[in-house]
Order: structure tokens, then C-alpha cells, then sequence
């Protein structure tokens, strides 16, 4: 570990997931982390806040994010789980329908997070306000990087007052998400020009929360319809979603051209029309318990400053470097990859160094890299993505996970790597591997299922009766 000289200063701009979990990463590294938040009030207990659109939709966050926290913040997980989080087996644990069948429900390899963005984000910061060296300045908006094309030296800001002054630093991360100006910043101090990518599906959500029909309140799997890409038609997608308080997250998501409706007499409908009905007769026998929420900015978007000649002293990570369409739940679990990419970089080097930034910039840039290629291996190929043609190596690469994900409906190991990959805890390279290829290779060593892979428990929820639900506006 490097030892914090003099008064080292890190500002993180931006006290969401990403910033909190980069406090949390350099606070052994320097004397000081200043994180500074907009908001001017950050709640104290698992509740909405105004500027996070995207958490009243469902979340997955995945093993690799959930044991990445845990390294840098021990004892979160069980601060979520006694708060009502649930700790869902996987692929046991998931009801699955990919676009080559059901996935069997084969022993438990890795797991996910199963609670709201609220929870989470909760759980994070609660812990991260407890290190002694870290600071959150609410009611603090940042409105230019202060420095040049060499050097970033602090930021100025703007507080609740209006009032507007300089903050020095050694090191500023910027973590303030979809809605960065970093690229307005780095132009109005000389910066370099870097190299973005968009691939956008037109994805839009809708979600709402129903109350778990009695029973099923704990141990309960993610139902989870997929979309096809290869049916040239828009991708809709359906996941049920155990969370705290005895509650299902429902989300709904569809590309272009077969976007949900924030219509709630048009919730169900949507769920019933995907590629299988069996999420929305789940949902036919619970209660909804709040109203439908939409959302629309899901474009996956790429910005390669580990390619650019950055000025020393500033690093950029989370959704203001790559953003991803939330769909395939990669987003917290990359942030937080970064975050230990971050730590690493600084227990090798201080953050004072010249090429600090440079290599952190590097490192941070891996896990959201792999992230990306998940995102956009499958959203460049619905009908109206905006994006570059795929090219014969993207087809190629499509074709041989499409490959993968037949031969894993009947073989473990395909599952397991496909697996691996998917939670992020191994880098998509698994499934190059000798063992790997050579069952794409052999294909199927099981049938196909007929069917959902249910337990008597669960089809005994589809053996009660539908609820009566009122009839309300069907105004699109």
C-alpha cells in the first residue's frame, strides 16, 4: 500500500455508486477524499433521490460488483441483507428463457443482489461516510475543471447560494454519471478530443413494484424472458426481480419500435406479449404497489479517454465513461470493478505521480470494456439501432454466443462459463477456452426443455386464481 503523503486531496465529483465506491478505493492511498454531490440532501435511509431516474427501475447487481464492494467495504452485504435484501442463487436461482430455450436450473455457481437501487446505493454510502478521511460537500455543483491540457488542478464550483470558488486537489475523479460535461470541460481547458461510440436500440423501460403474492416473499427466483436479436423484430424483455420489503421489481424494456407504454392498464399486456407469457401470469396473481414509471435514456456509450492524451491528475470512470443499456444489469457491477482497478493503481504508485492517471485511466477502463462488448453484442442487431453496421467479426462473434447459449440449455460447462462471464468474474476470454469450444463444438448433451424448469412451489402460485384488476385509462 503507498502511504498518504502531506495533505493529499482527491475530489470525486459526483457521491453516486461510482464516486462513492472511488472514495472508498483511494481513502488509504491520501490524507483526504472530498466527494462533492449536487443534491443538496442525500437521504439517510433507502429512499428515492431526485437526480436518479434509472433506480426506480430493477437492478441485478451482479456476483463480480457484489464481491468487488465487499473488498472495498467489508460488511456491506450483510448491512443489505438485514435491511431485506435477498441473496439470489445463480442459475438455480433464475427462471431463464434465452432465445434458444429455457435454461435448466442447474447447482448453484455464482449469485446475485436481489434489491432496489435505492437499498444499494444506501448500503454503500452508509459505509463509505463512516471512513474517517472521507467527506461529502452537499448542494455542490461543479461547473469547470480548473488546470490545462497538462494538468487538472481542482474544479470550480457553484454552491446552493450560488456562490462560486476553487477547490484545489492532487487528483479529481469525475463520477457524475450519463449527464457528464466532461467532454464541454476538457474543451475549455485544452484538452484532447476523445474518441466516442454510441450504439443506441432505442431501449425505453417501464417498471413498477408489486407486493409478492403470500409465500413467496423469500427464496424466490428472477423470472427473466429474454429478447431474441435474430427474429428482426424490436427486443422486449420482461425480469421479476425479489427485493426487500416483501416486494417484486417488475421492469419492462423494449427497442425500438416496441417500446412499453406508461399506461398501467397496458402493464400486463406488454409482460403477456413478450416471447413467453409466464412473468405476466406471475404478475396476474400479485398486487401492484405503485405506478408505472418510465424511463429512456439507455443508449450504450462509449468515450475512450484511456486513449487520449488526458491531462495528469484526472480520471474519469462509471457511466461518464461508458454508459450501458441497462438491460443486461452490467452498470454497478463495472462501476464497482473500476473502483477496485482504482485502488490497485494507487497501492502501486501514489496518486501524486505523473503517470497516476494515465495507468488508473488504463485499469479502470477493463471491466467497462468487457461490460460494453456484452451491451452491444446484442443491441447493434435490433431493427433501428443506431449505430455503425456490424462488421463479419461482430456477426461471427454473435453467431458463436448464440452458439453457446443452445449448447448451454444442456451442458454444464457452457453454463458455467456463459455464467462466469455474465456475473463478471472472469473476462469474456473463458469462453475461448479449449473445454469451451470443444462443447460448442459437440453441441446439445440435453434436450431442449418444453417448458419453464418450475418447482411444485412455484406453479402452486399459478394454480390461485388471477386478482381483479380495476379498469383504468388506456391512453398510450
Amino acid at each position: 500500500m503507498t502511504q498518504p503523503t502531506g495533505t493529499t486531496r482527491v475530489l470525486i465529483l459526483g457521491g453516486s455508486l461510482a464516486g462513492t465506491l472511488a472514495a472508498a478505493a483511494l481513502a488509504p492511498h491520501v490524507s483526504e477524499v472530498l466527494v462533492l454531490e449536487r443534491e443538496r440532501v442525500l437521504p439517510e435511509t433507502p429512499v428515492p433521490r431526485p437526480r436518479l431516474p434509472q433506480a426506480a427501475h430493477a437492478h441485478m447487481l451482479w456476483a463480480g460488483g457484489a464481491d468487488a464492494i465487499e473488498e472495498l467495504l467489508p460488511g456491506t452485504t450483510d448491512r443489505w441483507l438485514k435491511a431485506g435484501a435477498h441473496r439470489i442463487p445463480i442459475p438455480n436461482g433464475m427462471v431463464s428463457f434465452a432465445p434458444a430455450g429455457w435454461f435448466r436450473r442447474w447447482t448453484e455457481t455464482h449469485y446475485l443482489i436481489g434489491a432496489s437501487r435505492d437499498l444499494v446505493d444506501w448500503g454503500v454510502r452508509a459505509a463509505v461516510l463512516q471512513i474517517p478521511n472521507i467527506r461529502m460537500r452537499t448542494g455542490a455543483t461543479v461547473i469547470s475543471l480548473v488546470g490545462n491540457a497538462s494538468k487538472v488542478s481542482g474544479v470550480r464550483v457553484q454552491d446552493k447560494d450560488g456562490q462560486e470558488s476553487v477547490i484545489d486537489a492532487d487528483l479529481v475523479i469525475d463520477a457524475t454519471g450519463r449527464g457528464s460535461k466532461i467532454l464541454q470541460w476538457l474543451g475549455e481547458i485544452g484538452g484532447p478530443v476523445v474518441e466516442e461510440t454510441v450504439v443506441d436500440a432505442g431501449v425505453r423501460y417501464a417498471s413498477r413494484r408489486y407486493r409478492a403474492p403470500e409465500g413467496t416473499e423469500t427464496n424466490w427466483p428472477v423470472i427473466h424472458i429474454q429478447a431474441d436479436p435474430r427474429e428482426g423484430r424490436p427486443g422486449q424483455v420482461v425480469s421479476i426481480i425479489p427485493i426487500e420489503d416483501g416486494q417484486w421489481h417488475i421492469s419492462l424494456s423494449g427497442t425500438r419500435g416496441g417500446e412499453p407504454s406508461a399506461d398501467e392498464a397496458l402493464f400486463e399486456e406488454f409482460a403477456r406479449g413478450v416471447r413467453h407469457p409466464l412473468a405476466a401470469e406471475f404478475l396476474a396473481r400479485a398486487e401492484p404497489v405503485s405506478d408505472v414509471v418510465v424511463y429512456g435514456r439507455t443508449a450504450n456509450r462509449q468515450r475512450r479517454f484511456e486513449k487520449a492524451a488526458m491531462p495528469a491528475g484526472f480520471v474519469v470512470l462509471g457511466d461518464a465513461a461508458t454508459s450501458l443499456n441497462p438491460v443486461y444489469g452490467h452498470g454497478m457491477s463495472a462501476a464497482a470493478l473500476g473502483a477496485v482497478a482504482l485502488r490497485d493503481t494507487a497501492a502501486k504508485m501514489p496518486v501524486t505521480s505523473a503517470k497516476f492517471a494515465t495507468r488508473a485511466q488504463k485499469a479502470v477502463a477493463r471491466p467497462a470494456t468487457a461490460a460494453w462488448l456484452l451491451a452491444v453484442g446484442q443491441d447493434r442487431f435490433y431493427p433501428g439501432a443506431v449505430t455503425k453496421a456490424p462488421t463479419l467479426g461482430d456477426k461471427l462473434a454473435a453467431r458463436y454466443v448464440q452458439r453457446l447459449s443452445r449448447t448451454a440449455i444442456g451442458n454444464f460447462l457452457v453454463v458455467k462459463a456463459l455464467t462466469d462471464v455474465m456475473t463478471m468474474k472472469k473476462p469474456a476470454s473463458v469462453l475461448a477456452g479449449p473445454a469451451v469450444l470443444f462443447a460448442a463444438t459437440r453441441g446439445l448433451r440435453r434436450p431442449l426443455l418444453e417448458g419453464p424448469d418450475l418447482t411444485e412451489r412455484e406453479r402452486s402460485v399459478l394454480d390461485r386464481e388471477p386478482l381483479v384488476r380495476a379498469e383504468k385509462s388506456r391512453t398510450v
